[in-house]
């Protein structure tokens, strides 16, 4: 039994021999390994002794998670920023617009500014859309500033006092307006409730008015339409006077010159007291050529009395008396044809005129009598022309959409306002982390 122990222990020794290389190698790789993990940098890595180094056992876990190790002060920061600045109150304006803001009824009216002017189109498309011309566009301009400008706005004020019909409804102090407040004030609360829309295009206007009363609001939409009928119809009067001013001033100019050549002749016929100096030479030089053939017969019947009569007959005295009235009588009718006065002679009046001197001031007169005539004629004519003219082009307000009354609350959009609100909110708040990090990153 002996003998047989020992030779069980010899032949054991070889066996052990053969282990003791392969535990060592063993032991060479694991302190490899664990020396590549430390330059790894891993945790489970155990630290490499070196001379004069202490090593420190590491620190066991604590009971808080592997997230919530990793956690920084700044981390915490950001997501009360986050809370304050964003969840807190986006909740709010969700809450103020679902619970207090208060319902707004709205009122629409459509219409367009129109001229006559282009005929009647056929239809209802074309209609509108003559009235795009450059004219017409302007004044649908001048119509939107109007509307909201403060001169409308104080309009209204006067007629439904604002602050009355604004007033906060219940704890909706943000869409209610205020008291006593200044006329710019005012003029920005009615830019607020009053929205105008404009289709280039067509023409058409369109007006929307909030309220928070519906008959309130279609009263305001009827003011609103009412004051810019009376407005276009004003620029229209105005426009069309403008156009009718020159040529009634020219038709008062031509009148007063006409009067003036008609009183001018007038007077000359006065003076002359004859109408035309041509016919009246005329006439003069007719009843001369007649006493001229009388005179001439009574000289041949003296001159055949005296052939067979002594001169102190009757008959000769007679025919002699005759002769001589007649000498007369042509004298003074020539002395009328050059003088033209009745009853002077050239000796009593030398600078009278002649009968040419007369034809010429006479003619002179007549000429403008008949220039200022035509002239005169032309104006009437010019003034007609313009007044077809003028109403041609005179300007309306073409309603086709009378204020409607609201049957259902459309304002405010309590959902799009409170994701508006929030998505602002998100962006500021993202802008500002976003702006933290990268100042952090470059310090």
């Amino acid at each position: 039994m002996a003998a047989s122990k020992d030779a069980a222990v010899n032949k054991s020794d070889p066996a052990r021999a053969a282990d003791k290389p392969n535990t060592a190698k063993a032991t060479a790789k694991s302190k490899g390994i664990a020396v590549l993990e430390g330059l790894l940098g891993k945790e489970s890595a155990p630290v490499i002794p070196l001379p004069g180094r202490k090593v420190e056992p590491p620190k066991k876990a604590g009971w808080q998670p592997k997230w919530l190790r990793k956690l920084r002060w700044r981390h915490a920061i950001i997501g009360a920023s986050f809370l304050g600045l964003v969840a807190v109150p986006a909740t709010l304006a969700s809450l103020y617009m679902a619970f207090i803001a208060a319902d707004q009824y709205h009122s629409t009216a459509s219409f367009a500014v129109r001229s006559i002017e282009g005929g009647v189109s056929g239809d209802i498309l074309g209609m509108f859309s003559q009235a795009s011309g450059s004219s017409t566009v302007s004044d649908s301009y001048i119509l939107i500033d109007y509307i909201l400008s403060e001169r409308m706005a104080a309009d209204a004020d006067r007629r439904f006092k604002l602050e009355d019909v604004y007033a906060t409804r219940g704890l909706d102090y943000f869409y209610g307006i205020g008291s006593h407040l200044p006329i710019e004030d005012k003029l920005a609360y009615w830019r607020d409730m009053v929205n105008v829309n404009f289709d280039h295009a067509s023409g058409i206007m369109q007006v929307n008015v909030k309220a928070f009363e519906p008959k309130q609001a279609q009263e305001i939409a009827q003011f609103i339409v009412d004051q810019s009928d009376n407005l276009v119809n004003s620029l229209s009067l105005s426009a069309r006077n403008d156009v009718l001013r020159a040529a009634q001033d020219e038709v008062l100019a031509g009148e007063a010159r006409l009067s003036k050549a008609r009183a001018g002749l007038r007077d000359y016929r006065d003076k002359s007291q004859e109408i035309s100096p041509e016919e009246g030479a005329k006439l003069a030089i007719q009843l001369i050529g007649g006493l001229e053939g009388e005179l001439t017969k009574l000289n041949a019947d003296l001159a055949t009395a005296k052939s067979q009569m002594s001169e102190d007959t009757p008959r000769i005295r007679v025919l002699k008396t005759r002769i001589e009235s007649l000498e007369q009588q042509l004298a003074v009718e020539r002395q009328r044809l050059g003088a033209g006065e009745k009853g002077t002679s050239g000796a009593d009046n030398p600078n009278a005129p002649d009968v040419a001197g007369r034809i010429a001031e006479f003619e002179e007169l007549e000429t403008e009598r008949e220039f200022a005539e035509r002239a005169y004629t032309a104006a009437l004519a010019a003034l007609e022309k313009a007044r077809v003219e003028a109403n041609n082009r005179q300007r309306y307000l073409a309603l086709f959409i009378e204020p409607t009354l609201s049957q259902m609350a459309q304002y405010p959009a309590r959902l799009l306002n409170a994701f508006l609100v929030a998505l602002g909110l998100l962006f500021a708040w993202g802008i500002g982390v976003m702006a933290y990090y990268n100042i952090r990153d470059r310090a």
